[in-house]
């Protein structure tokens, strides 16, 4: 279990006064103003939970986040310190998922939801989704097979310029495209990289997923081997992008914002900040920031300013049954 405090008593007792006078105003002002407080109360399964992925949809001052134990979404307000389950486990089974991880949302605001390893999940029938499109009143609108046989571990998921869903494959590298099109919902395999991109068996290869600043391409975190790779969104061609001697193994989701990359490293605890070139073809470290030992953050998004990072309790056995969405500074 984390703890999530550790203070003296006698600390405790000298800093109270201070923490009531100082705790009402902060929380009035980002109320008032919508932003984020400093975290955010993700309720799980009294058996525990554990978390993943995130979206923001800042037209409605909303984020989304997946809980890979049940498969539920959970949904929250900027402005609110608490979430609600806007899916829970019993809509999830209904609806064949076992598990969540990769979110994002298009300016439709309908949900992608990635499945994981779903279809090799316990109980999956042989024809298990792996992808799931819901529009903002939680009505399910496709639930998708991938068109490949085997195991696939669907990850992160982007949406692009042309709004299709992007989506990463962990155990191979591979990339799914998800969209409507000639009035039906489609998944296809939109790159096949096992060629390009080395991967050894029982990786985590793929992972995070971003539109790249000239919006022409997209940038993906390889976990395992500390790489970005730029896919061409015209040809689906991979390469390698520059970065240097940079360290980003267990690199886990992105964020991009202007010509700011954003990697959130779990198990190293680290935030490393990289400045792209406008086309993602190179990028150089401009800082890194340690994180909270006690947690593991997974992936992020931005709001109004400020990293909005799930704690996905995946170094706790068994985990505890609520988590949280913590809020930090974002150095663009």
């Amino acid at each position: 279990m984390r703890p999530t405090l550790r203070r003296t008593a006698a600390v405790v007792f000298l800093l109270l006064p201070l923490v009531l006078a100082l705790a009402a105003p902060v929380a009035a002002d980002g109320a008032r103003r919508g932003g984020p407080p400093g975290a955010y109360l993700l309720s799980g399964d009294p058996g525990g939970s554990r978390f993943e992925g995130i979206d923001v949809v800042d037209e409605r001052r909303t984020f989304y986040v997946t809980e890979t134990t049940g498969g539920e979404v959970h949904r929250g307000r900027l402005g609110d310190p608490a979430t609600e389950v806007w899916l829970d486990e019993d809509a999830a089974l209904a609806d064949g998922r076992r598990t969540a991880v990769g979110i994002a949302t298009d300016r439709r605001e309908r949900v992608f939801v990635a499945g994981g390893d779903n279809r090799t999940q316990e109980g999956a029938p042989a024809d298990a989704p792996d992808l799931w499109v819901y529009d903002d009143d939680r009505h399910l609108l496709a639930a998708l097979r991938m068109p490949v046989d085997g195991p696939l571990f669907l990850n992160d998921v982007a949406v692009g310029p042309d709004g299709a869903a992007y989506v990463t494959d962990s155990t191979t590298p591979r990339i799914f495209r998800v969209a409507r099109e000639h009035g039906g919902w489609t998944a296809t395999l939109w790159s096949d990289a096992a060629a390009t991109i080395p991967q050894d068996p029982g990786t985590f290869g793929l992972n995070g997923i971003e539109v790249a600043p000239d919006r022409r391409s997209l940038v993906v975190a390889h976990s395992a081997a500390g790489q970005l790779w730029r896919f061409d969104l015209a040809t689906a061609a991979p390469t390698l992008v520059d970065t240097g001697d940079a360290d980003l193994t267990s690199a886990d989701g992105l964020v991009v914002q202007g010509r700011t990359l954003v990697a959130v490293r779990n198990f190293p605890r680290l935030l490393t900040y990289l400045r792209l070139d406008r086309d993602a073809t190179a990028a150089r470290v401009v800082t890194e920031v340690g994180t909270d030992p006690e947690r593991v953050l997974t992936t992020a998004d931005v709001a109004r300013g400020k990293l909005l990072l799930v704690d996905s309790q995946f170094d706790e056995e068994p985990p505890t049954q609520d988590s949280e969405v913590v809020v930090l500074p974002f150095r663009p």
